[in-house]
């Protein structure tokens, strides 16, 4: 399948990385790791000037209608997301009341029901942030009938589904980044603590619990796979205590490893969680515990959130990691405009994460607050 990396250069107070998409492989079927993990984020995106959000073409977006259907409102990433997405839509001429934003409620029956009803409202363009990725086909077969181009973002349908909007040449496309990378990085920010710091029972392993997302994403198994893999390809042996599908939600997390220290107490040495929602409860049941990371537990999560970041300033969280709404956001609206001016897409636009640890977190919180 052809795969297309779109970079797109944020103008932030960052000087880690330049933001935004990269050449990141996502769902091939090879196993070359080195695809997976993509550029280093300090390369210059001034060399692919010509995907940058400057030189896509203006077009008088007023008349243009855009449904965008979120999974569930109530996911703190997602609400960062779609508010990115409603702002660069107005600033590229769209109109307010032509916006159209729904929530899913994290039913998939609910969200194909507003899908129906958006299409019977003739909107231009639809933008949908999957319930269930399995739904993707009947969804996309809807919208392929009814003409209207479609954008999915942050939950990626499977590779087959993908597969046939390149056969049929649809206009159909995915904005996301590689959960495989994700899960890389977050491995990494244990790796980089060294075993001396981390293996605090001093049994030569990693002894772990895994707070996960659901089991539907594929987020949740690219995730949770690759942050362990990054440790045994460190050459570190791990042990699994726990692990527990929290749902991305942060009270849910925390049940679970209020449950899974009283059952551990310390041998646990690090938390990984899916997201930083799950991290933030986590949180809360290791202070609860009277444990403390940095000290006598390490915790990582996942989508840099701004109280996720405040949380590893403080030093209440070892880490987490950028999951870069900003460019998957702005990737989808320049997408959209495409299929609306009669351009193409690549079926696949990929942007990087990136990590946050305690070197680098300033700098964050400046880009983002």
């Amino acid at each position: 399948m052809k795969r297309k990396a779109v970079r797109i250069l944020l103008v932030t107070v960052m000087a880690i990385a330049a933001m935004g998409c990269g050449n990141t492989s996502v769902n091939d079927t090879g196993t070359d790791d080195d695809a997976i993990v993509g550029n280093d984020n300090t390369e210059n995106a001034a060399t692919e000037e010509e995907n940058s959000v400057e030189n896509i073409d203006v077009a008088d977006m007023t008349d243009k209608k855009v449904g965008i259907c979120i999974y569930q409102f109530s996911d703190n990433f997602m609400t960062l997301f779609y508010n990115e997405l409603e702002n660069y839509l107005l600033s590229r001429g769209f109109k307010k009341e032509n916006i159209i934003i729904v929530d899913g409620e994290n039913d998939q029956t609910t969200q194909t029901g507003q899908i129906d009803r958006l299409i019977s409202e003739d909107v231009d363009v639809l933008i949908v942030n999957l319930v269930n990725p399995s739904s993707a086909k009947a969804i996309t077969d809807k919208a392929v009938t009814a003409e209207i181009p479609l954008v999915y973002i942050n939950r990626e349908p499977d590779a087959d589904e993908e597969q046939r909007w390149e056969e049929n040449d649809w206009d159909v496309t995915y904005v996301g980044c590689d959960a495989r990378q994700s899960g890389i990085y977050q491995g990494e920010l244990i790796v980089d603590l060294g075993m001396d710091n981390v293996d605090l029972n001093d049994n030569g392993k990693v002894d772990y619990i895994m707070v996960k997302g659901d089991l539907e994403s594929i987020d949740t198994q690219y995730r949770s796979e690759y942050s362990l893999k990054a440790l045994t390809d460190a050459g570190i042996e791990v042990n699994c205590l726990y692990e527990e599908v929290g749902n991305w939600q942060q009270n849910q997390a925390q049940q679970i490893v209020a449950d899974a220290l009283e059952q551990y107490g310390t041998d646990i040495e690090v938390v990984f969680c899916n997201n930083d929602a799950m991290a933030l409860g986590a949180m809360q049941a290791i202070q609860a515990a009277e444990r403390t990371v940095g000290e006598d537990i390490y915790l990582v999560g996942i989508d840099a959130l701004s109280e996720a970041i405040e949380n590893v300033m403080l030093g209440n969280m070892t880490g987490t990691v950028f999951n870069d709404y900003i460019s998957q956001s702005r990737s989808t609206v320049d997408a959209a405009i495409n299929y609306l001016t009669g351009k193409e897409n690549e079926h696949y636009i990929a942007c990087d994460y990136l990590k946050v640890t305690q070197d680098n977190v300033q700098d964050f919180l400046d880009m983002l607050n």
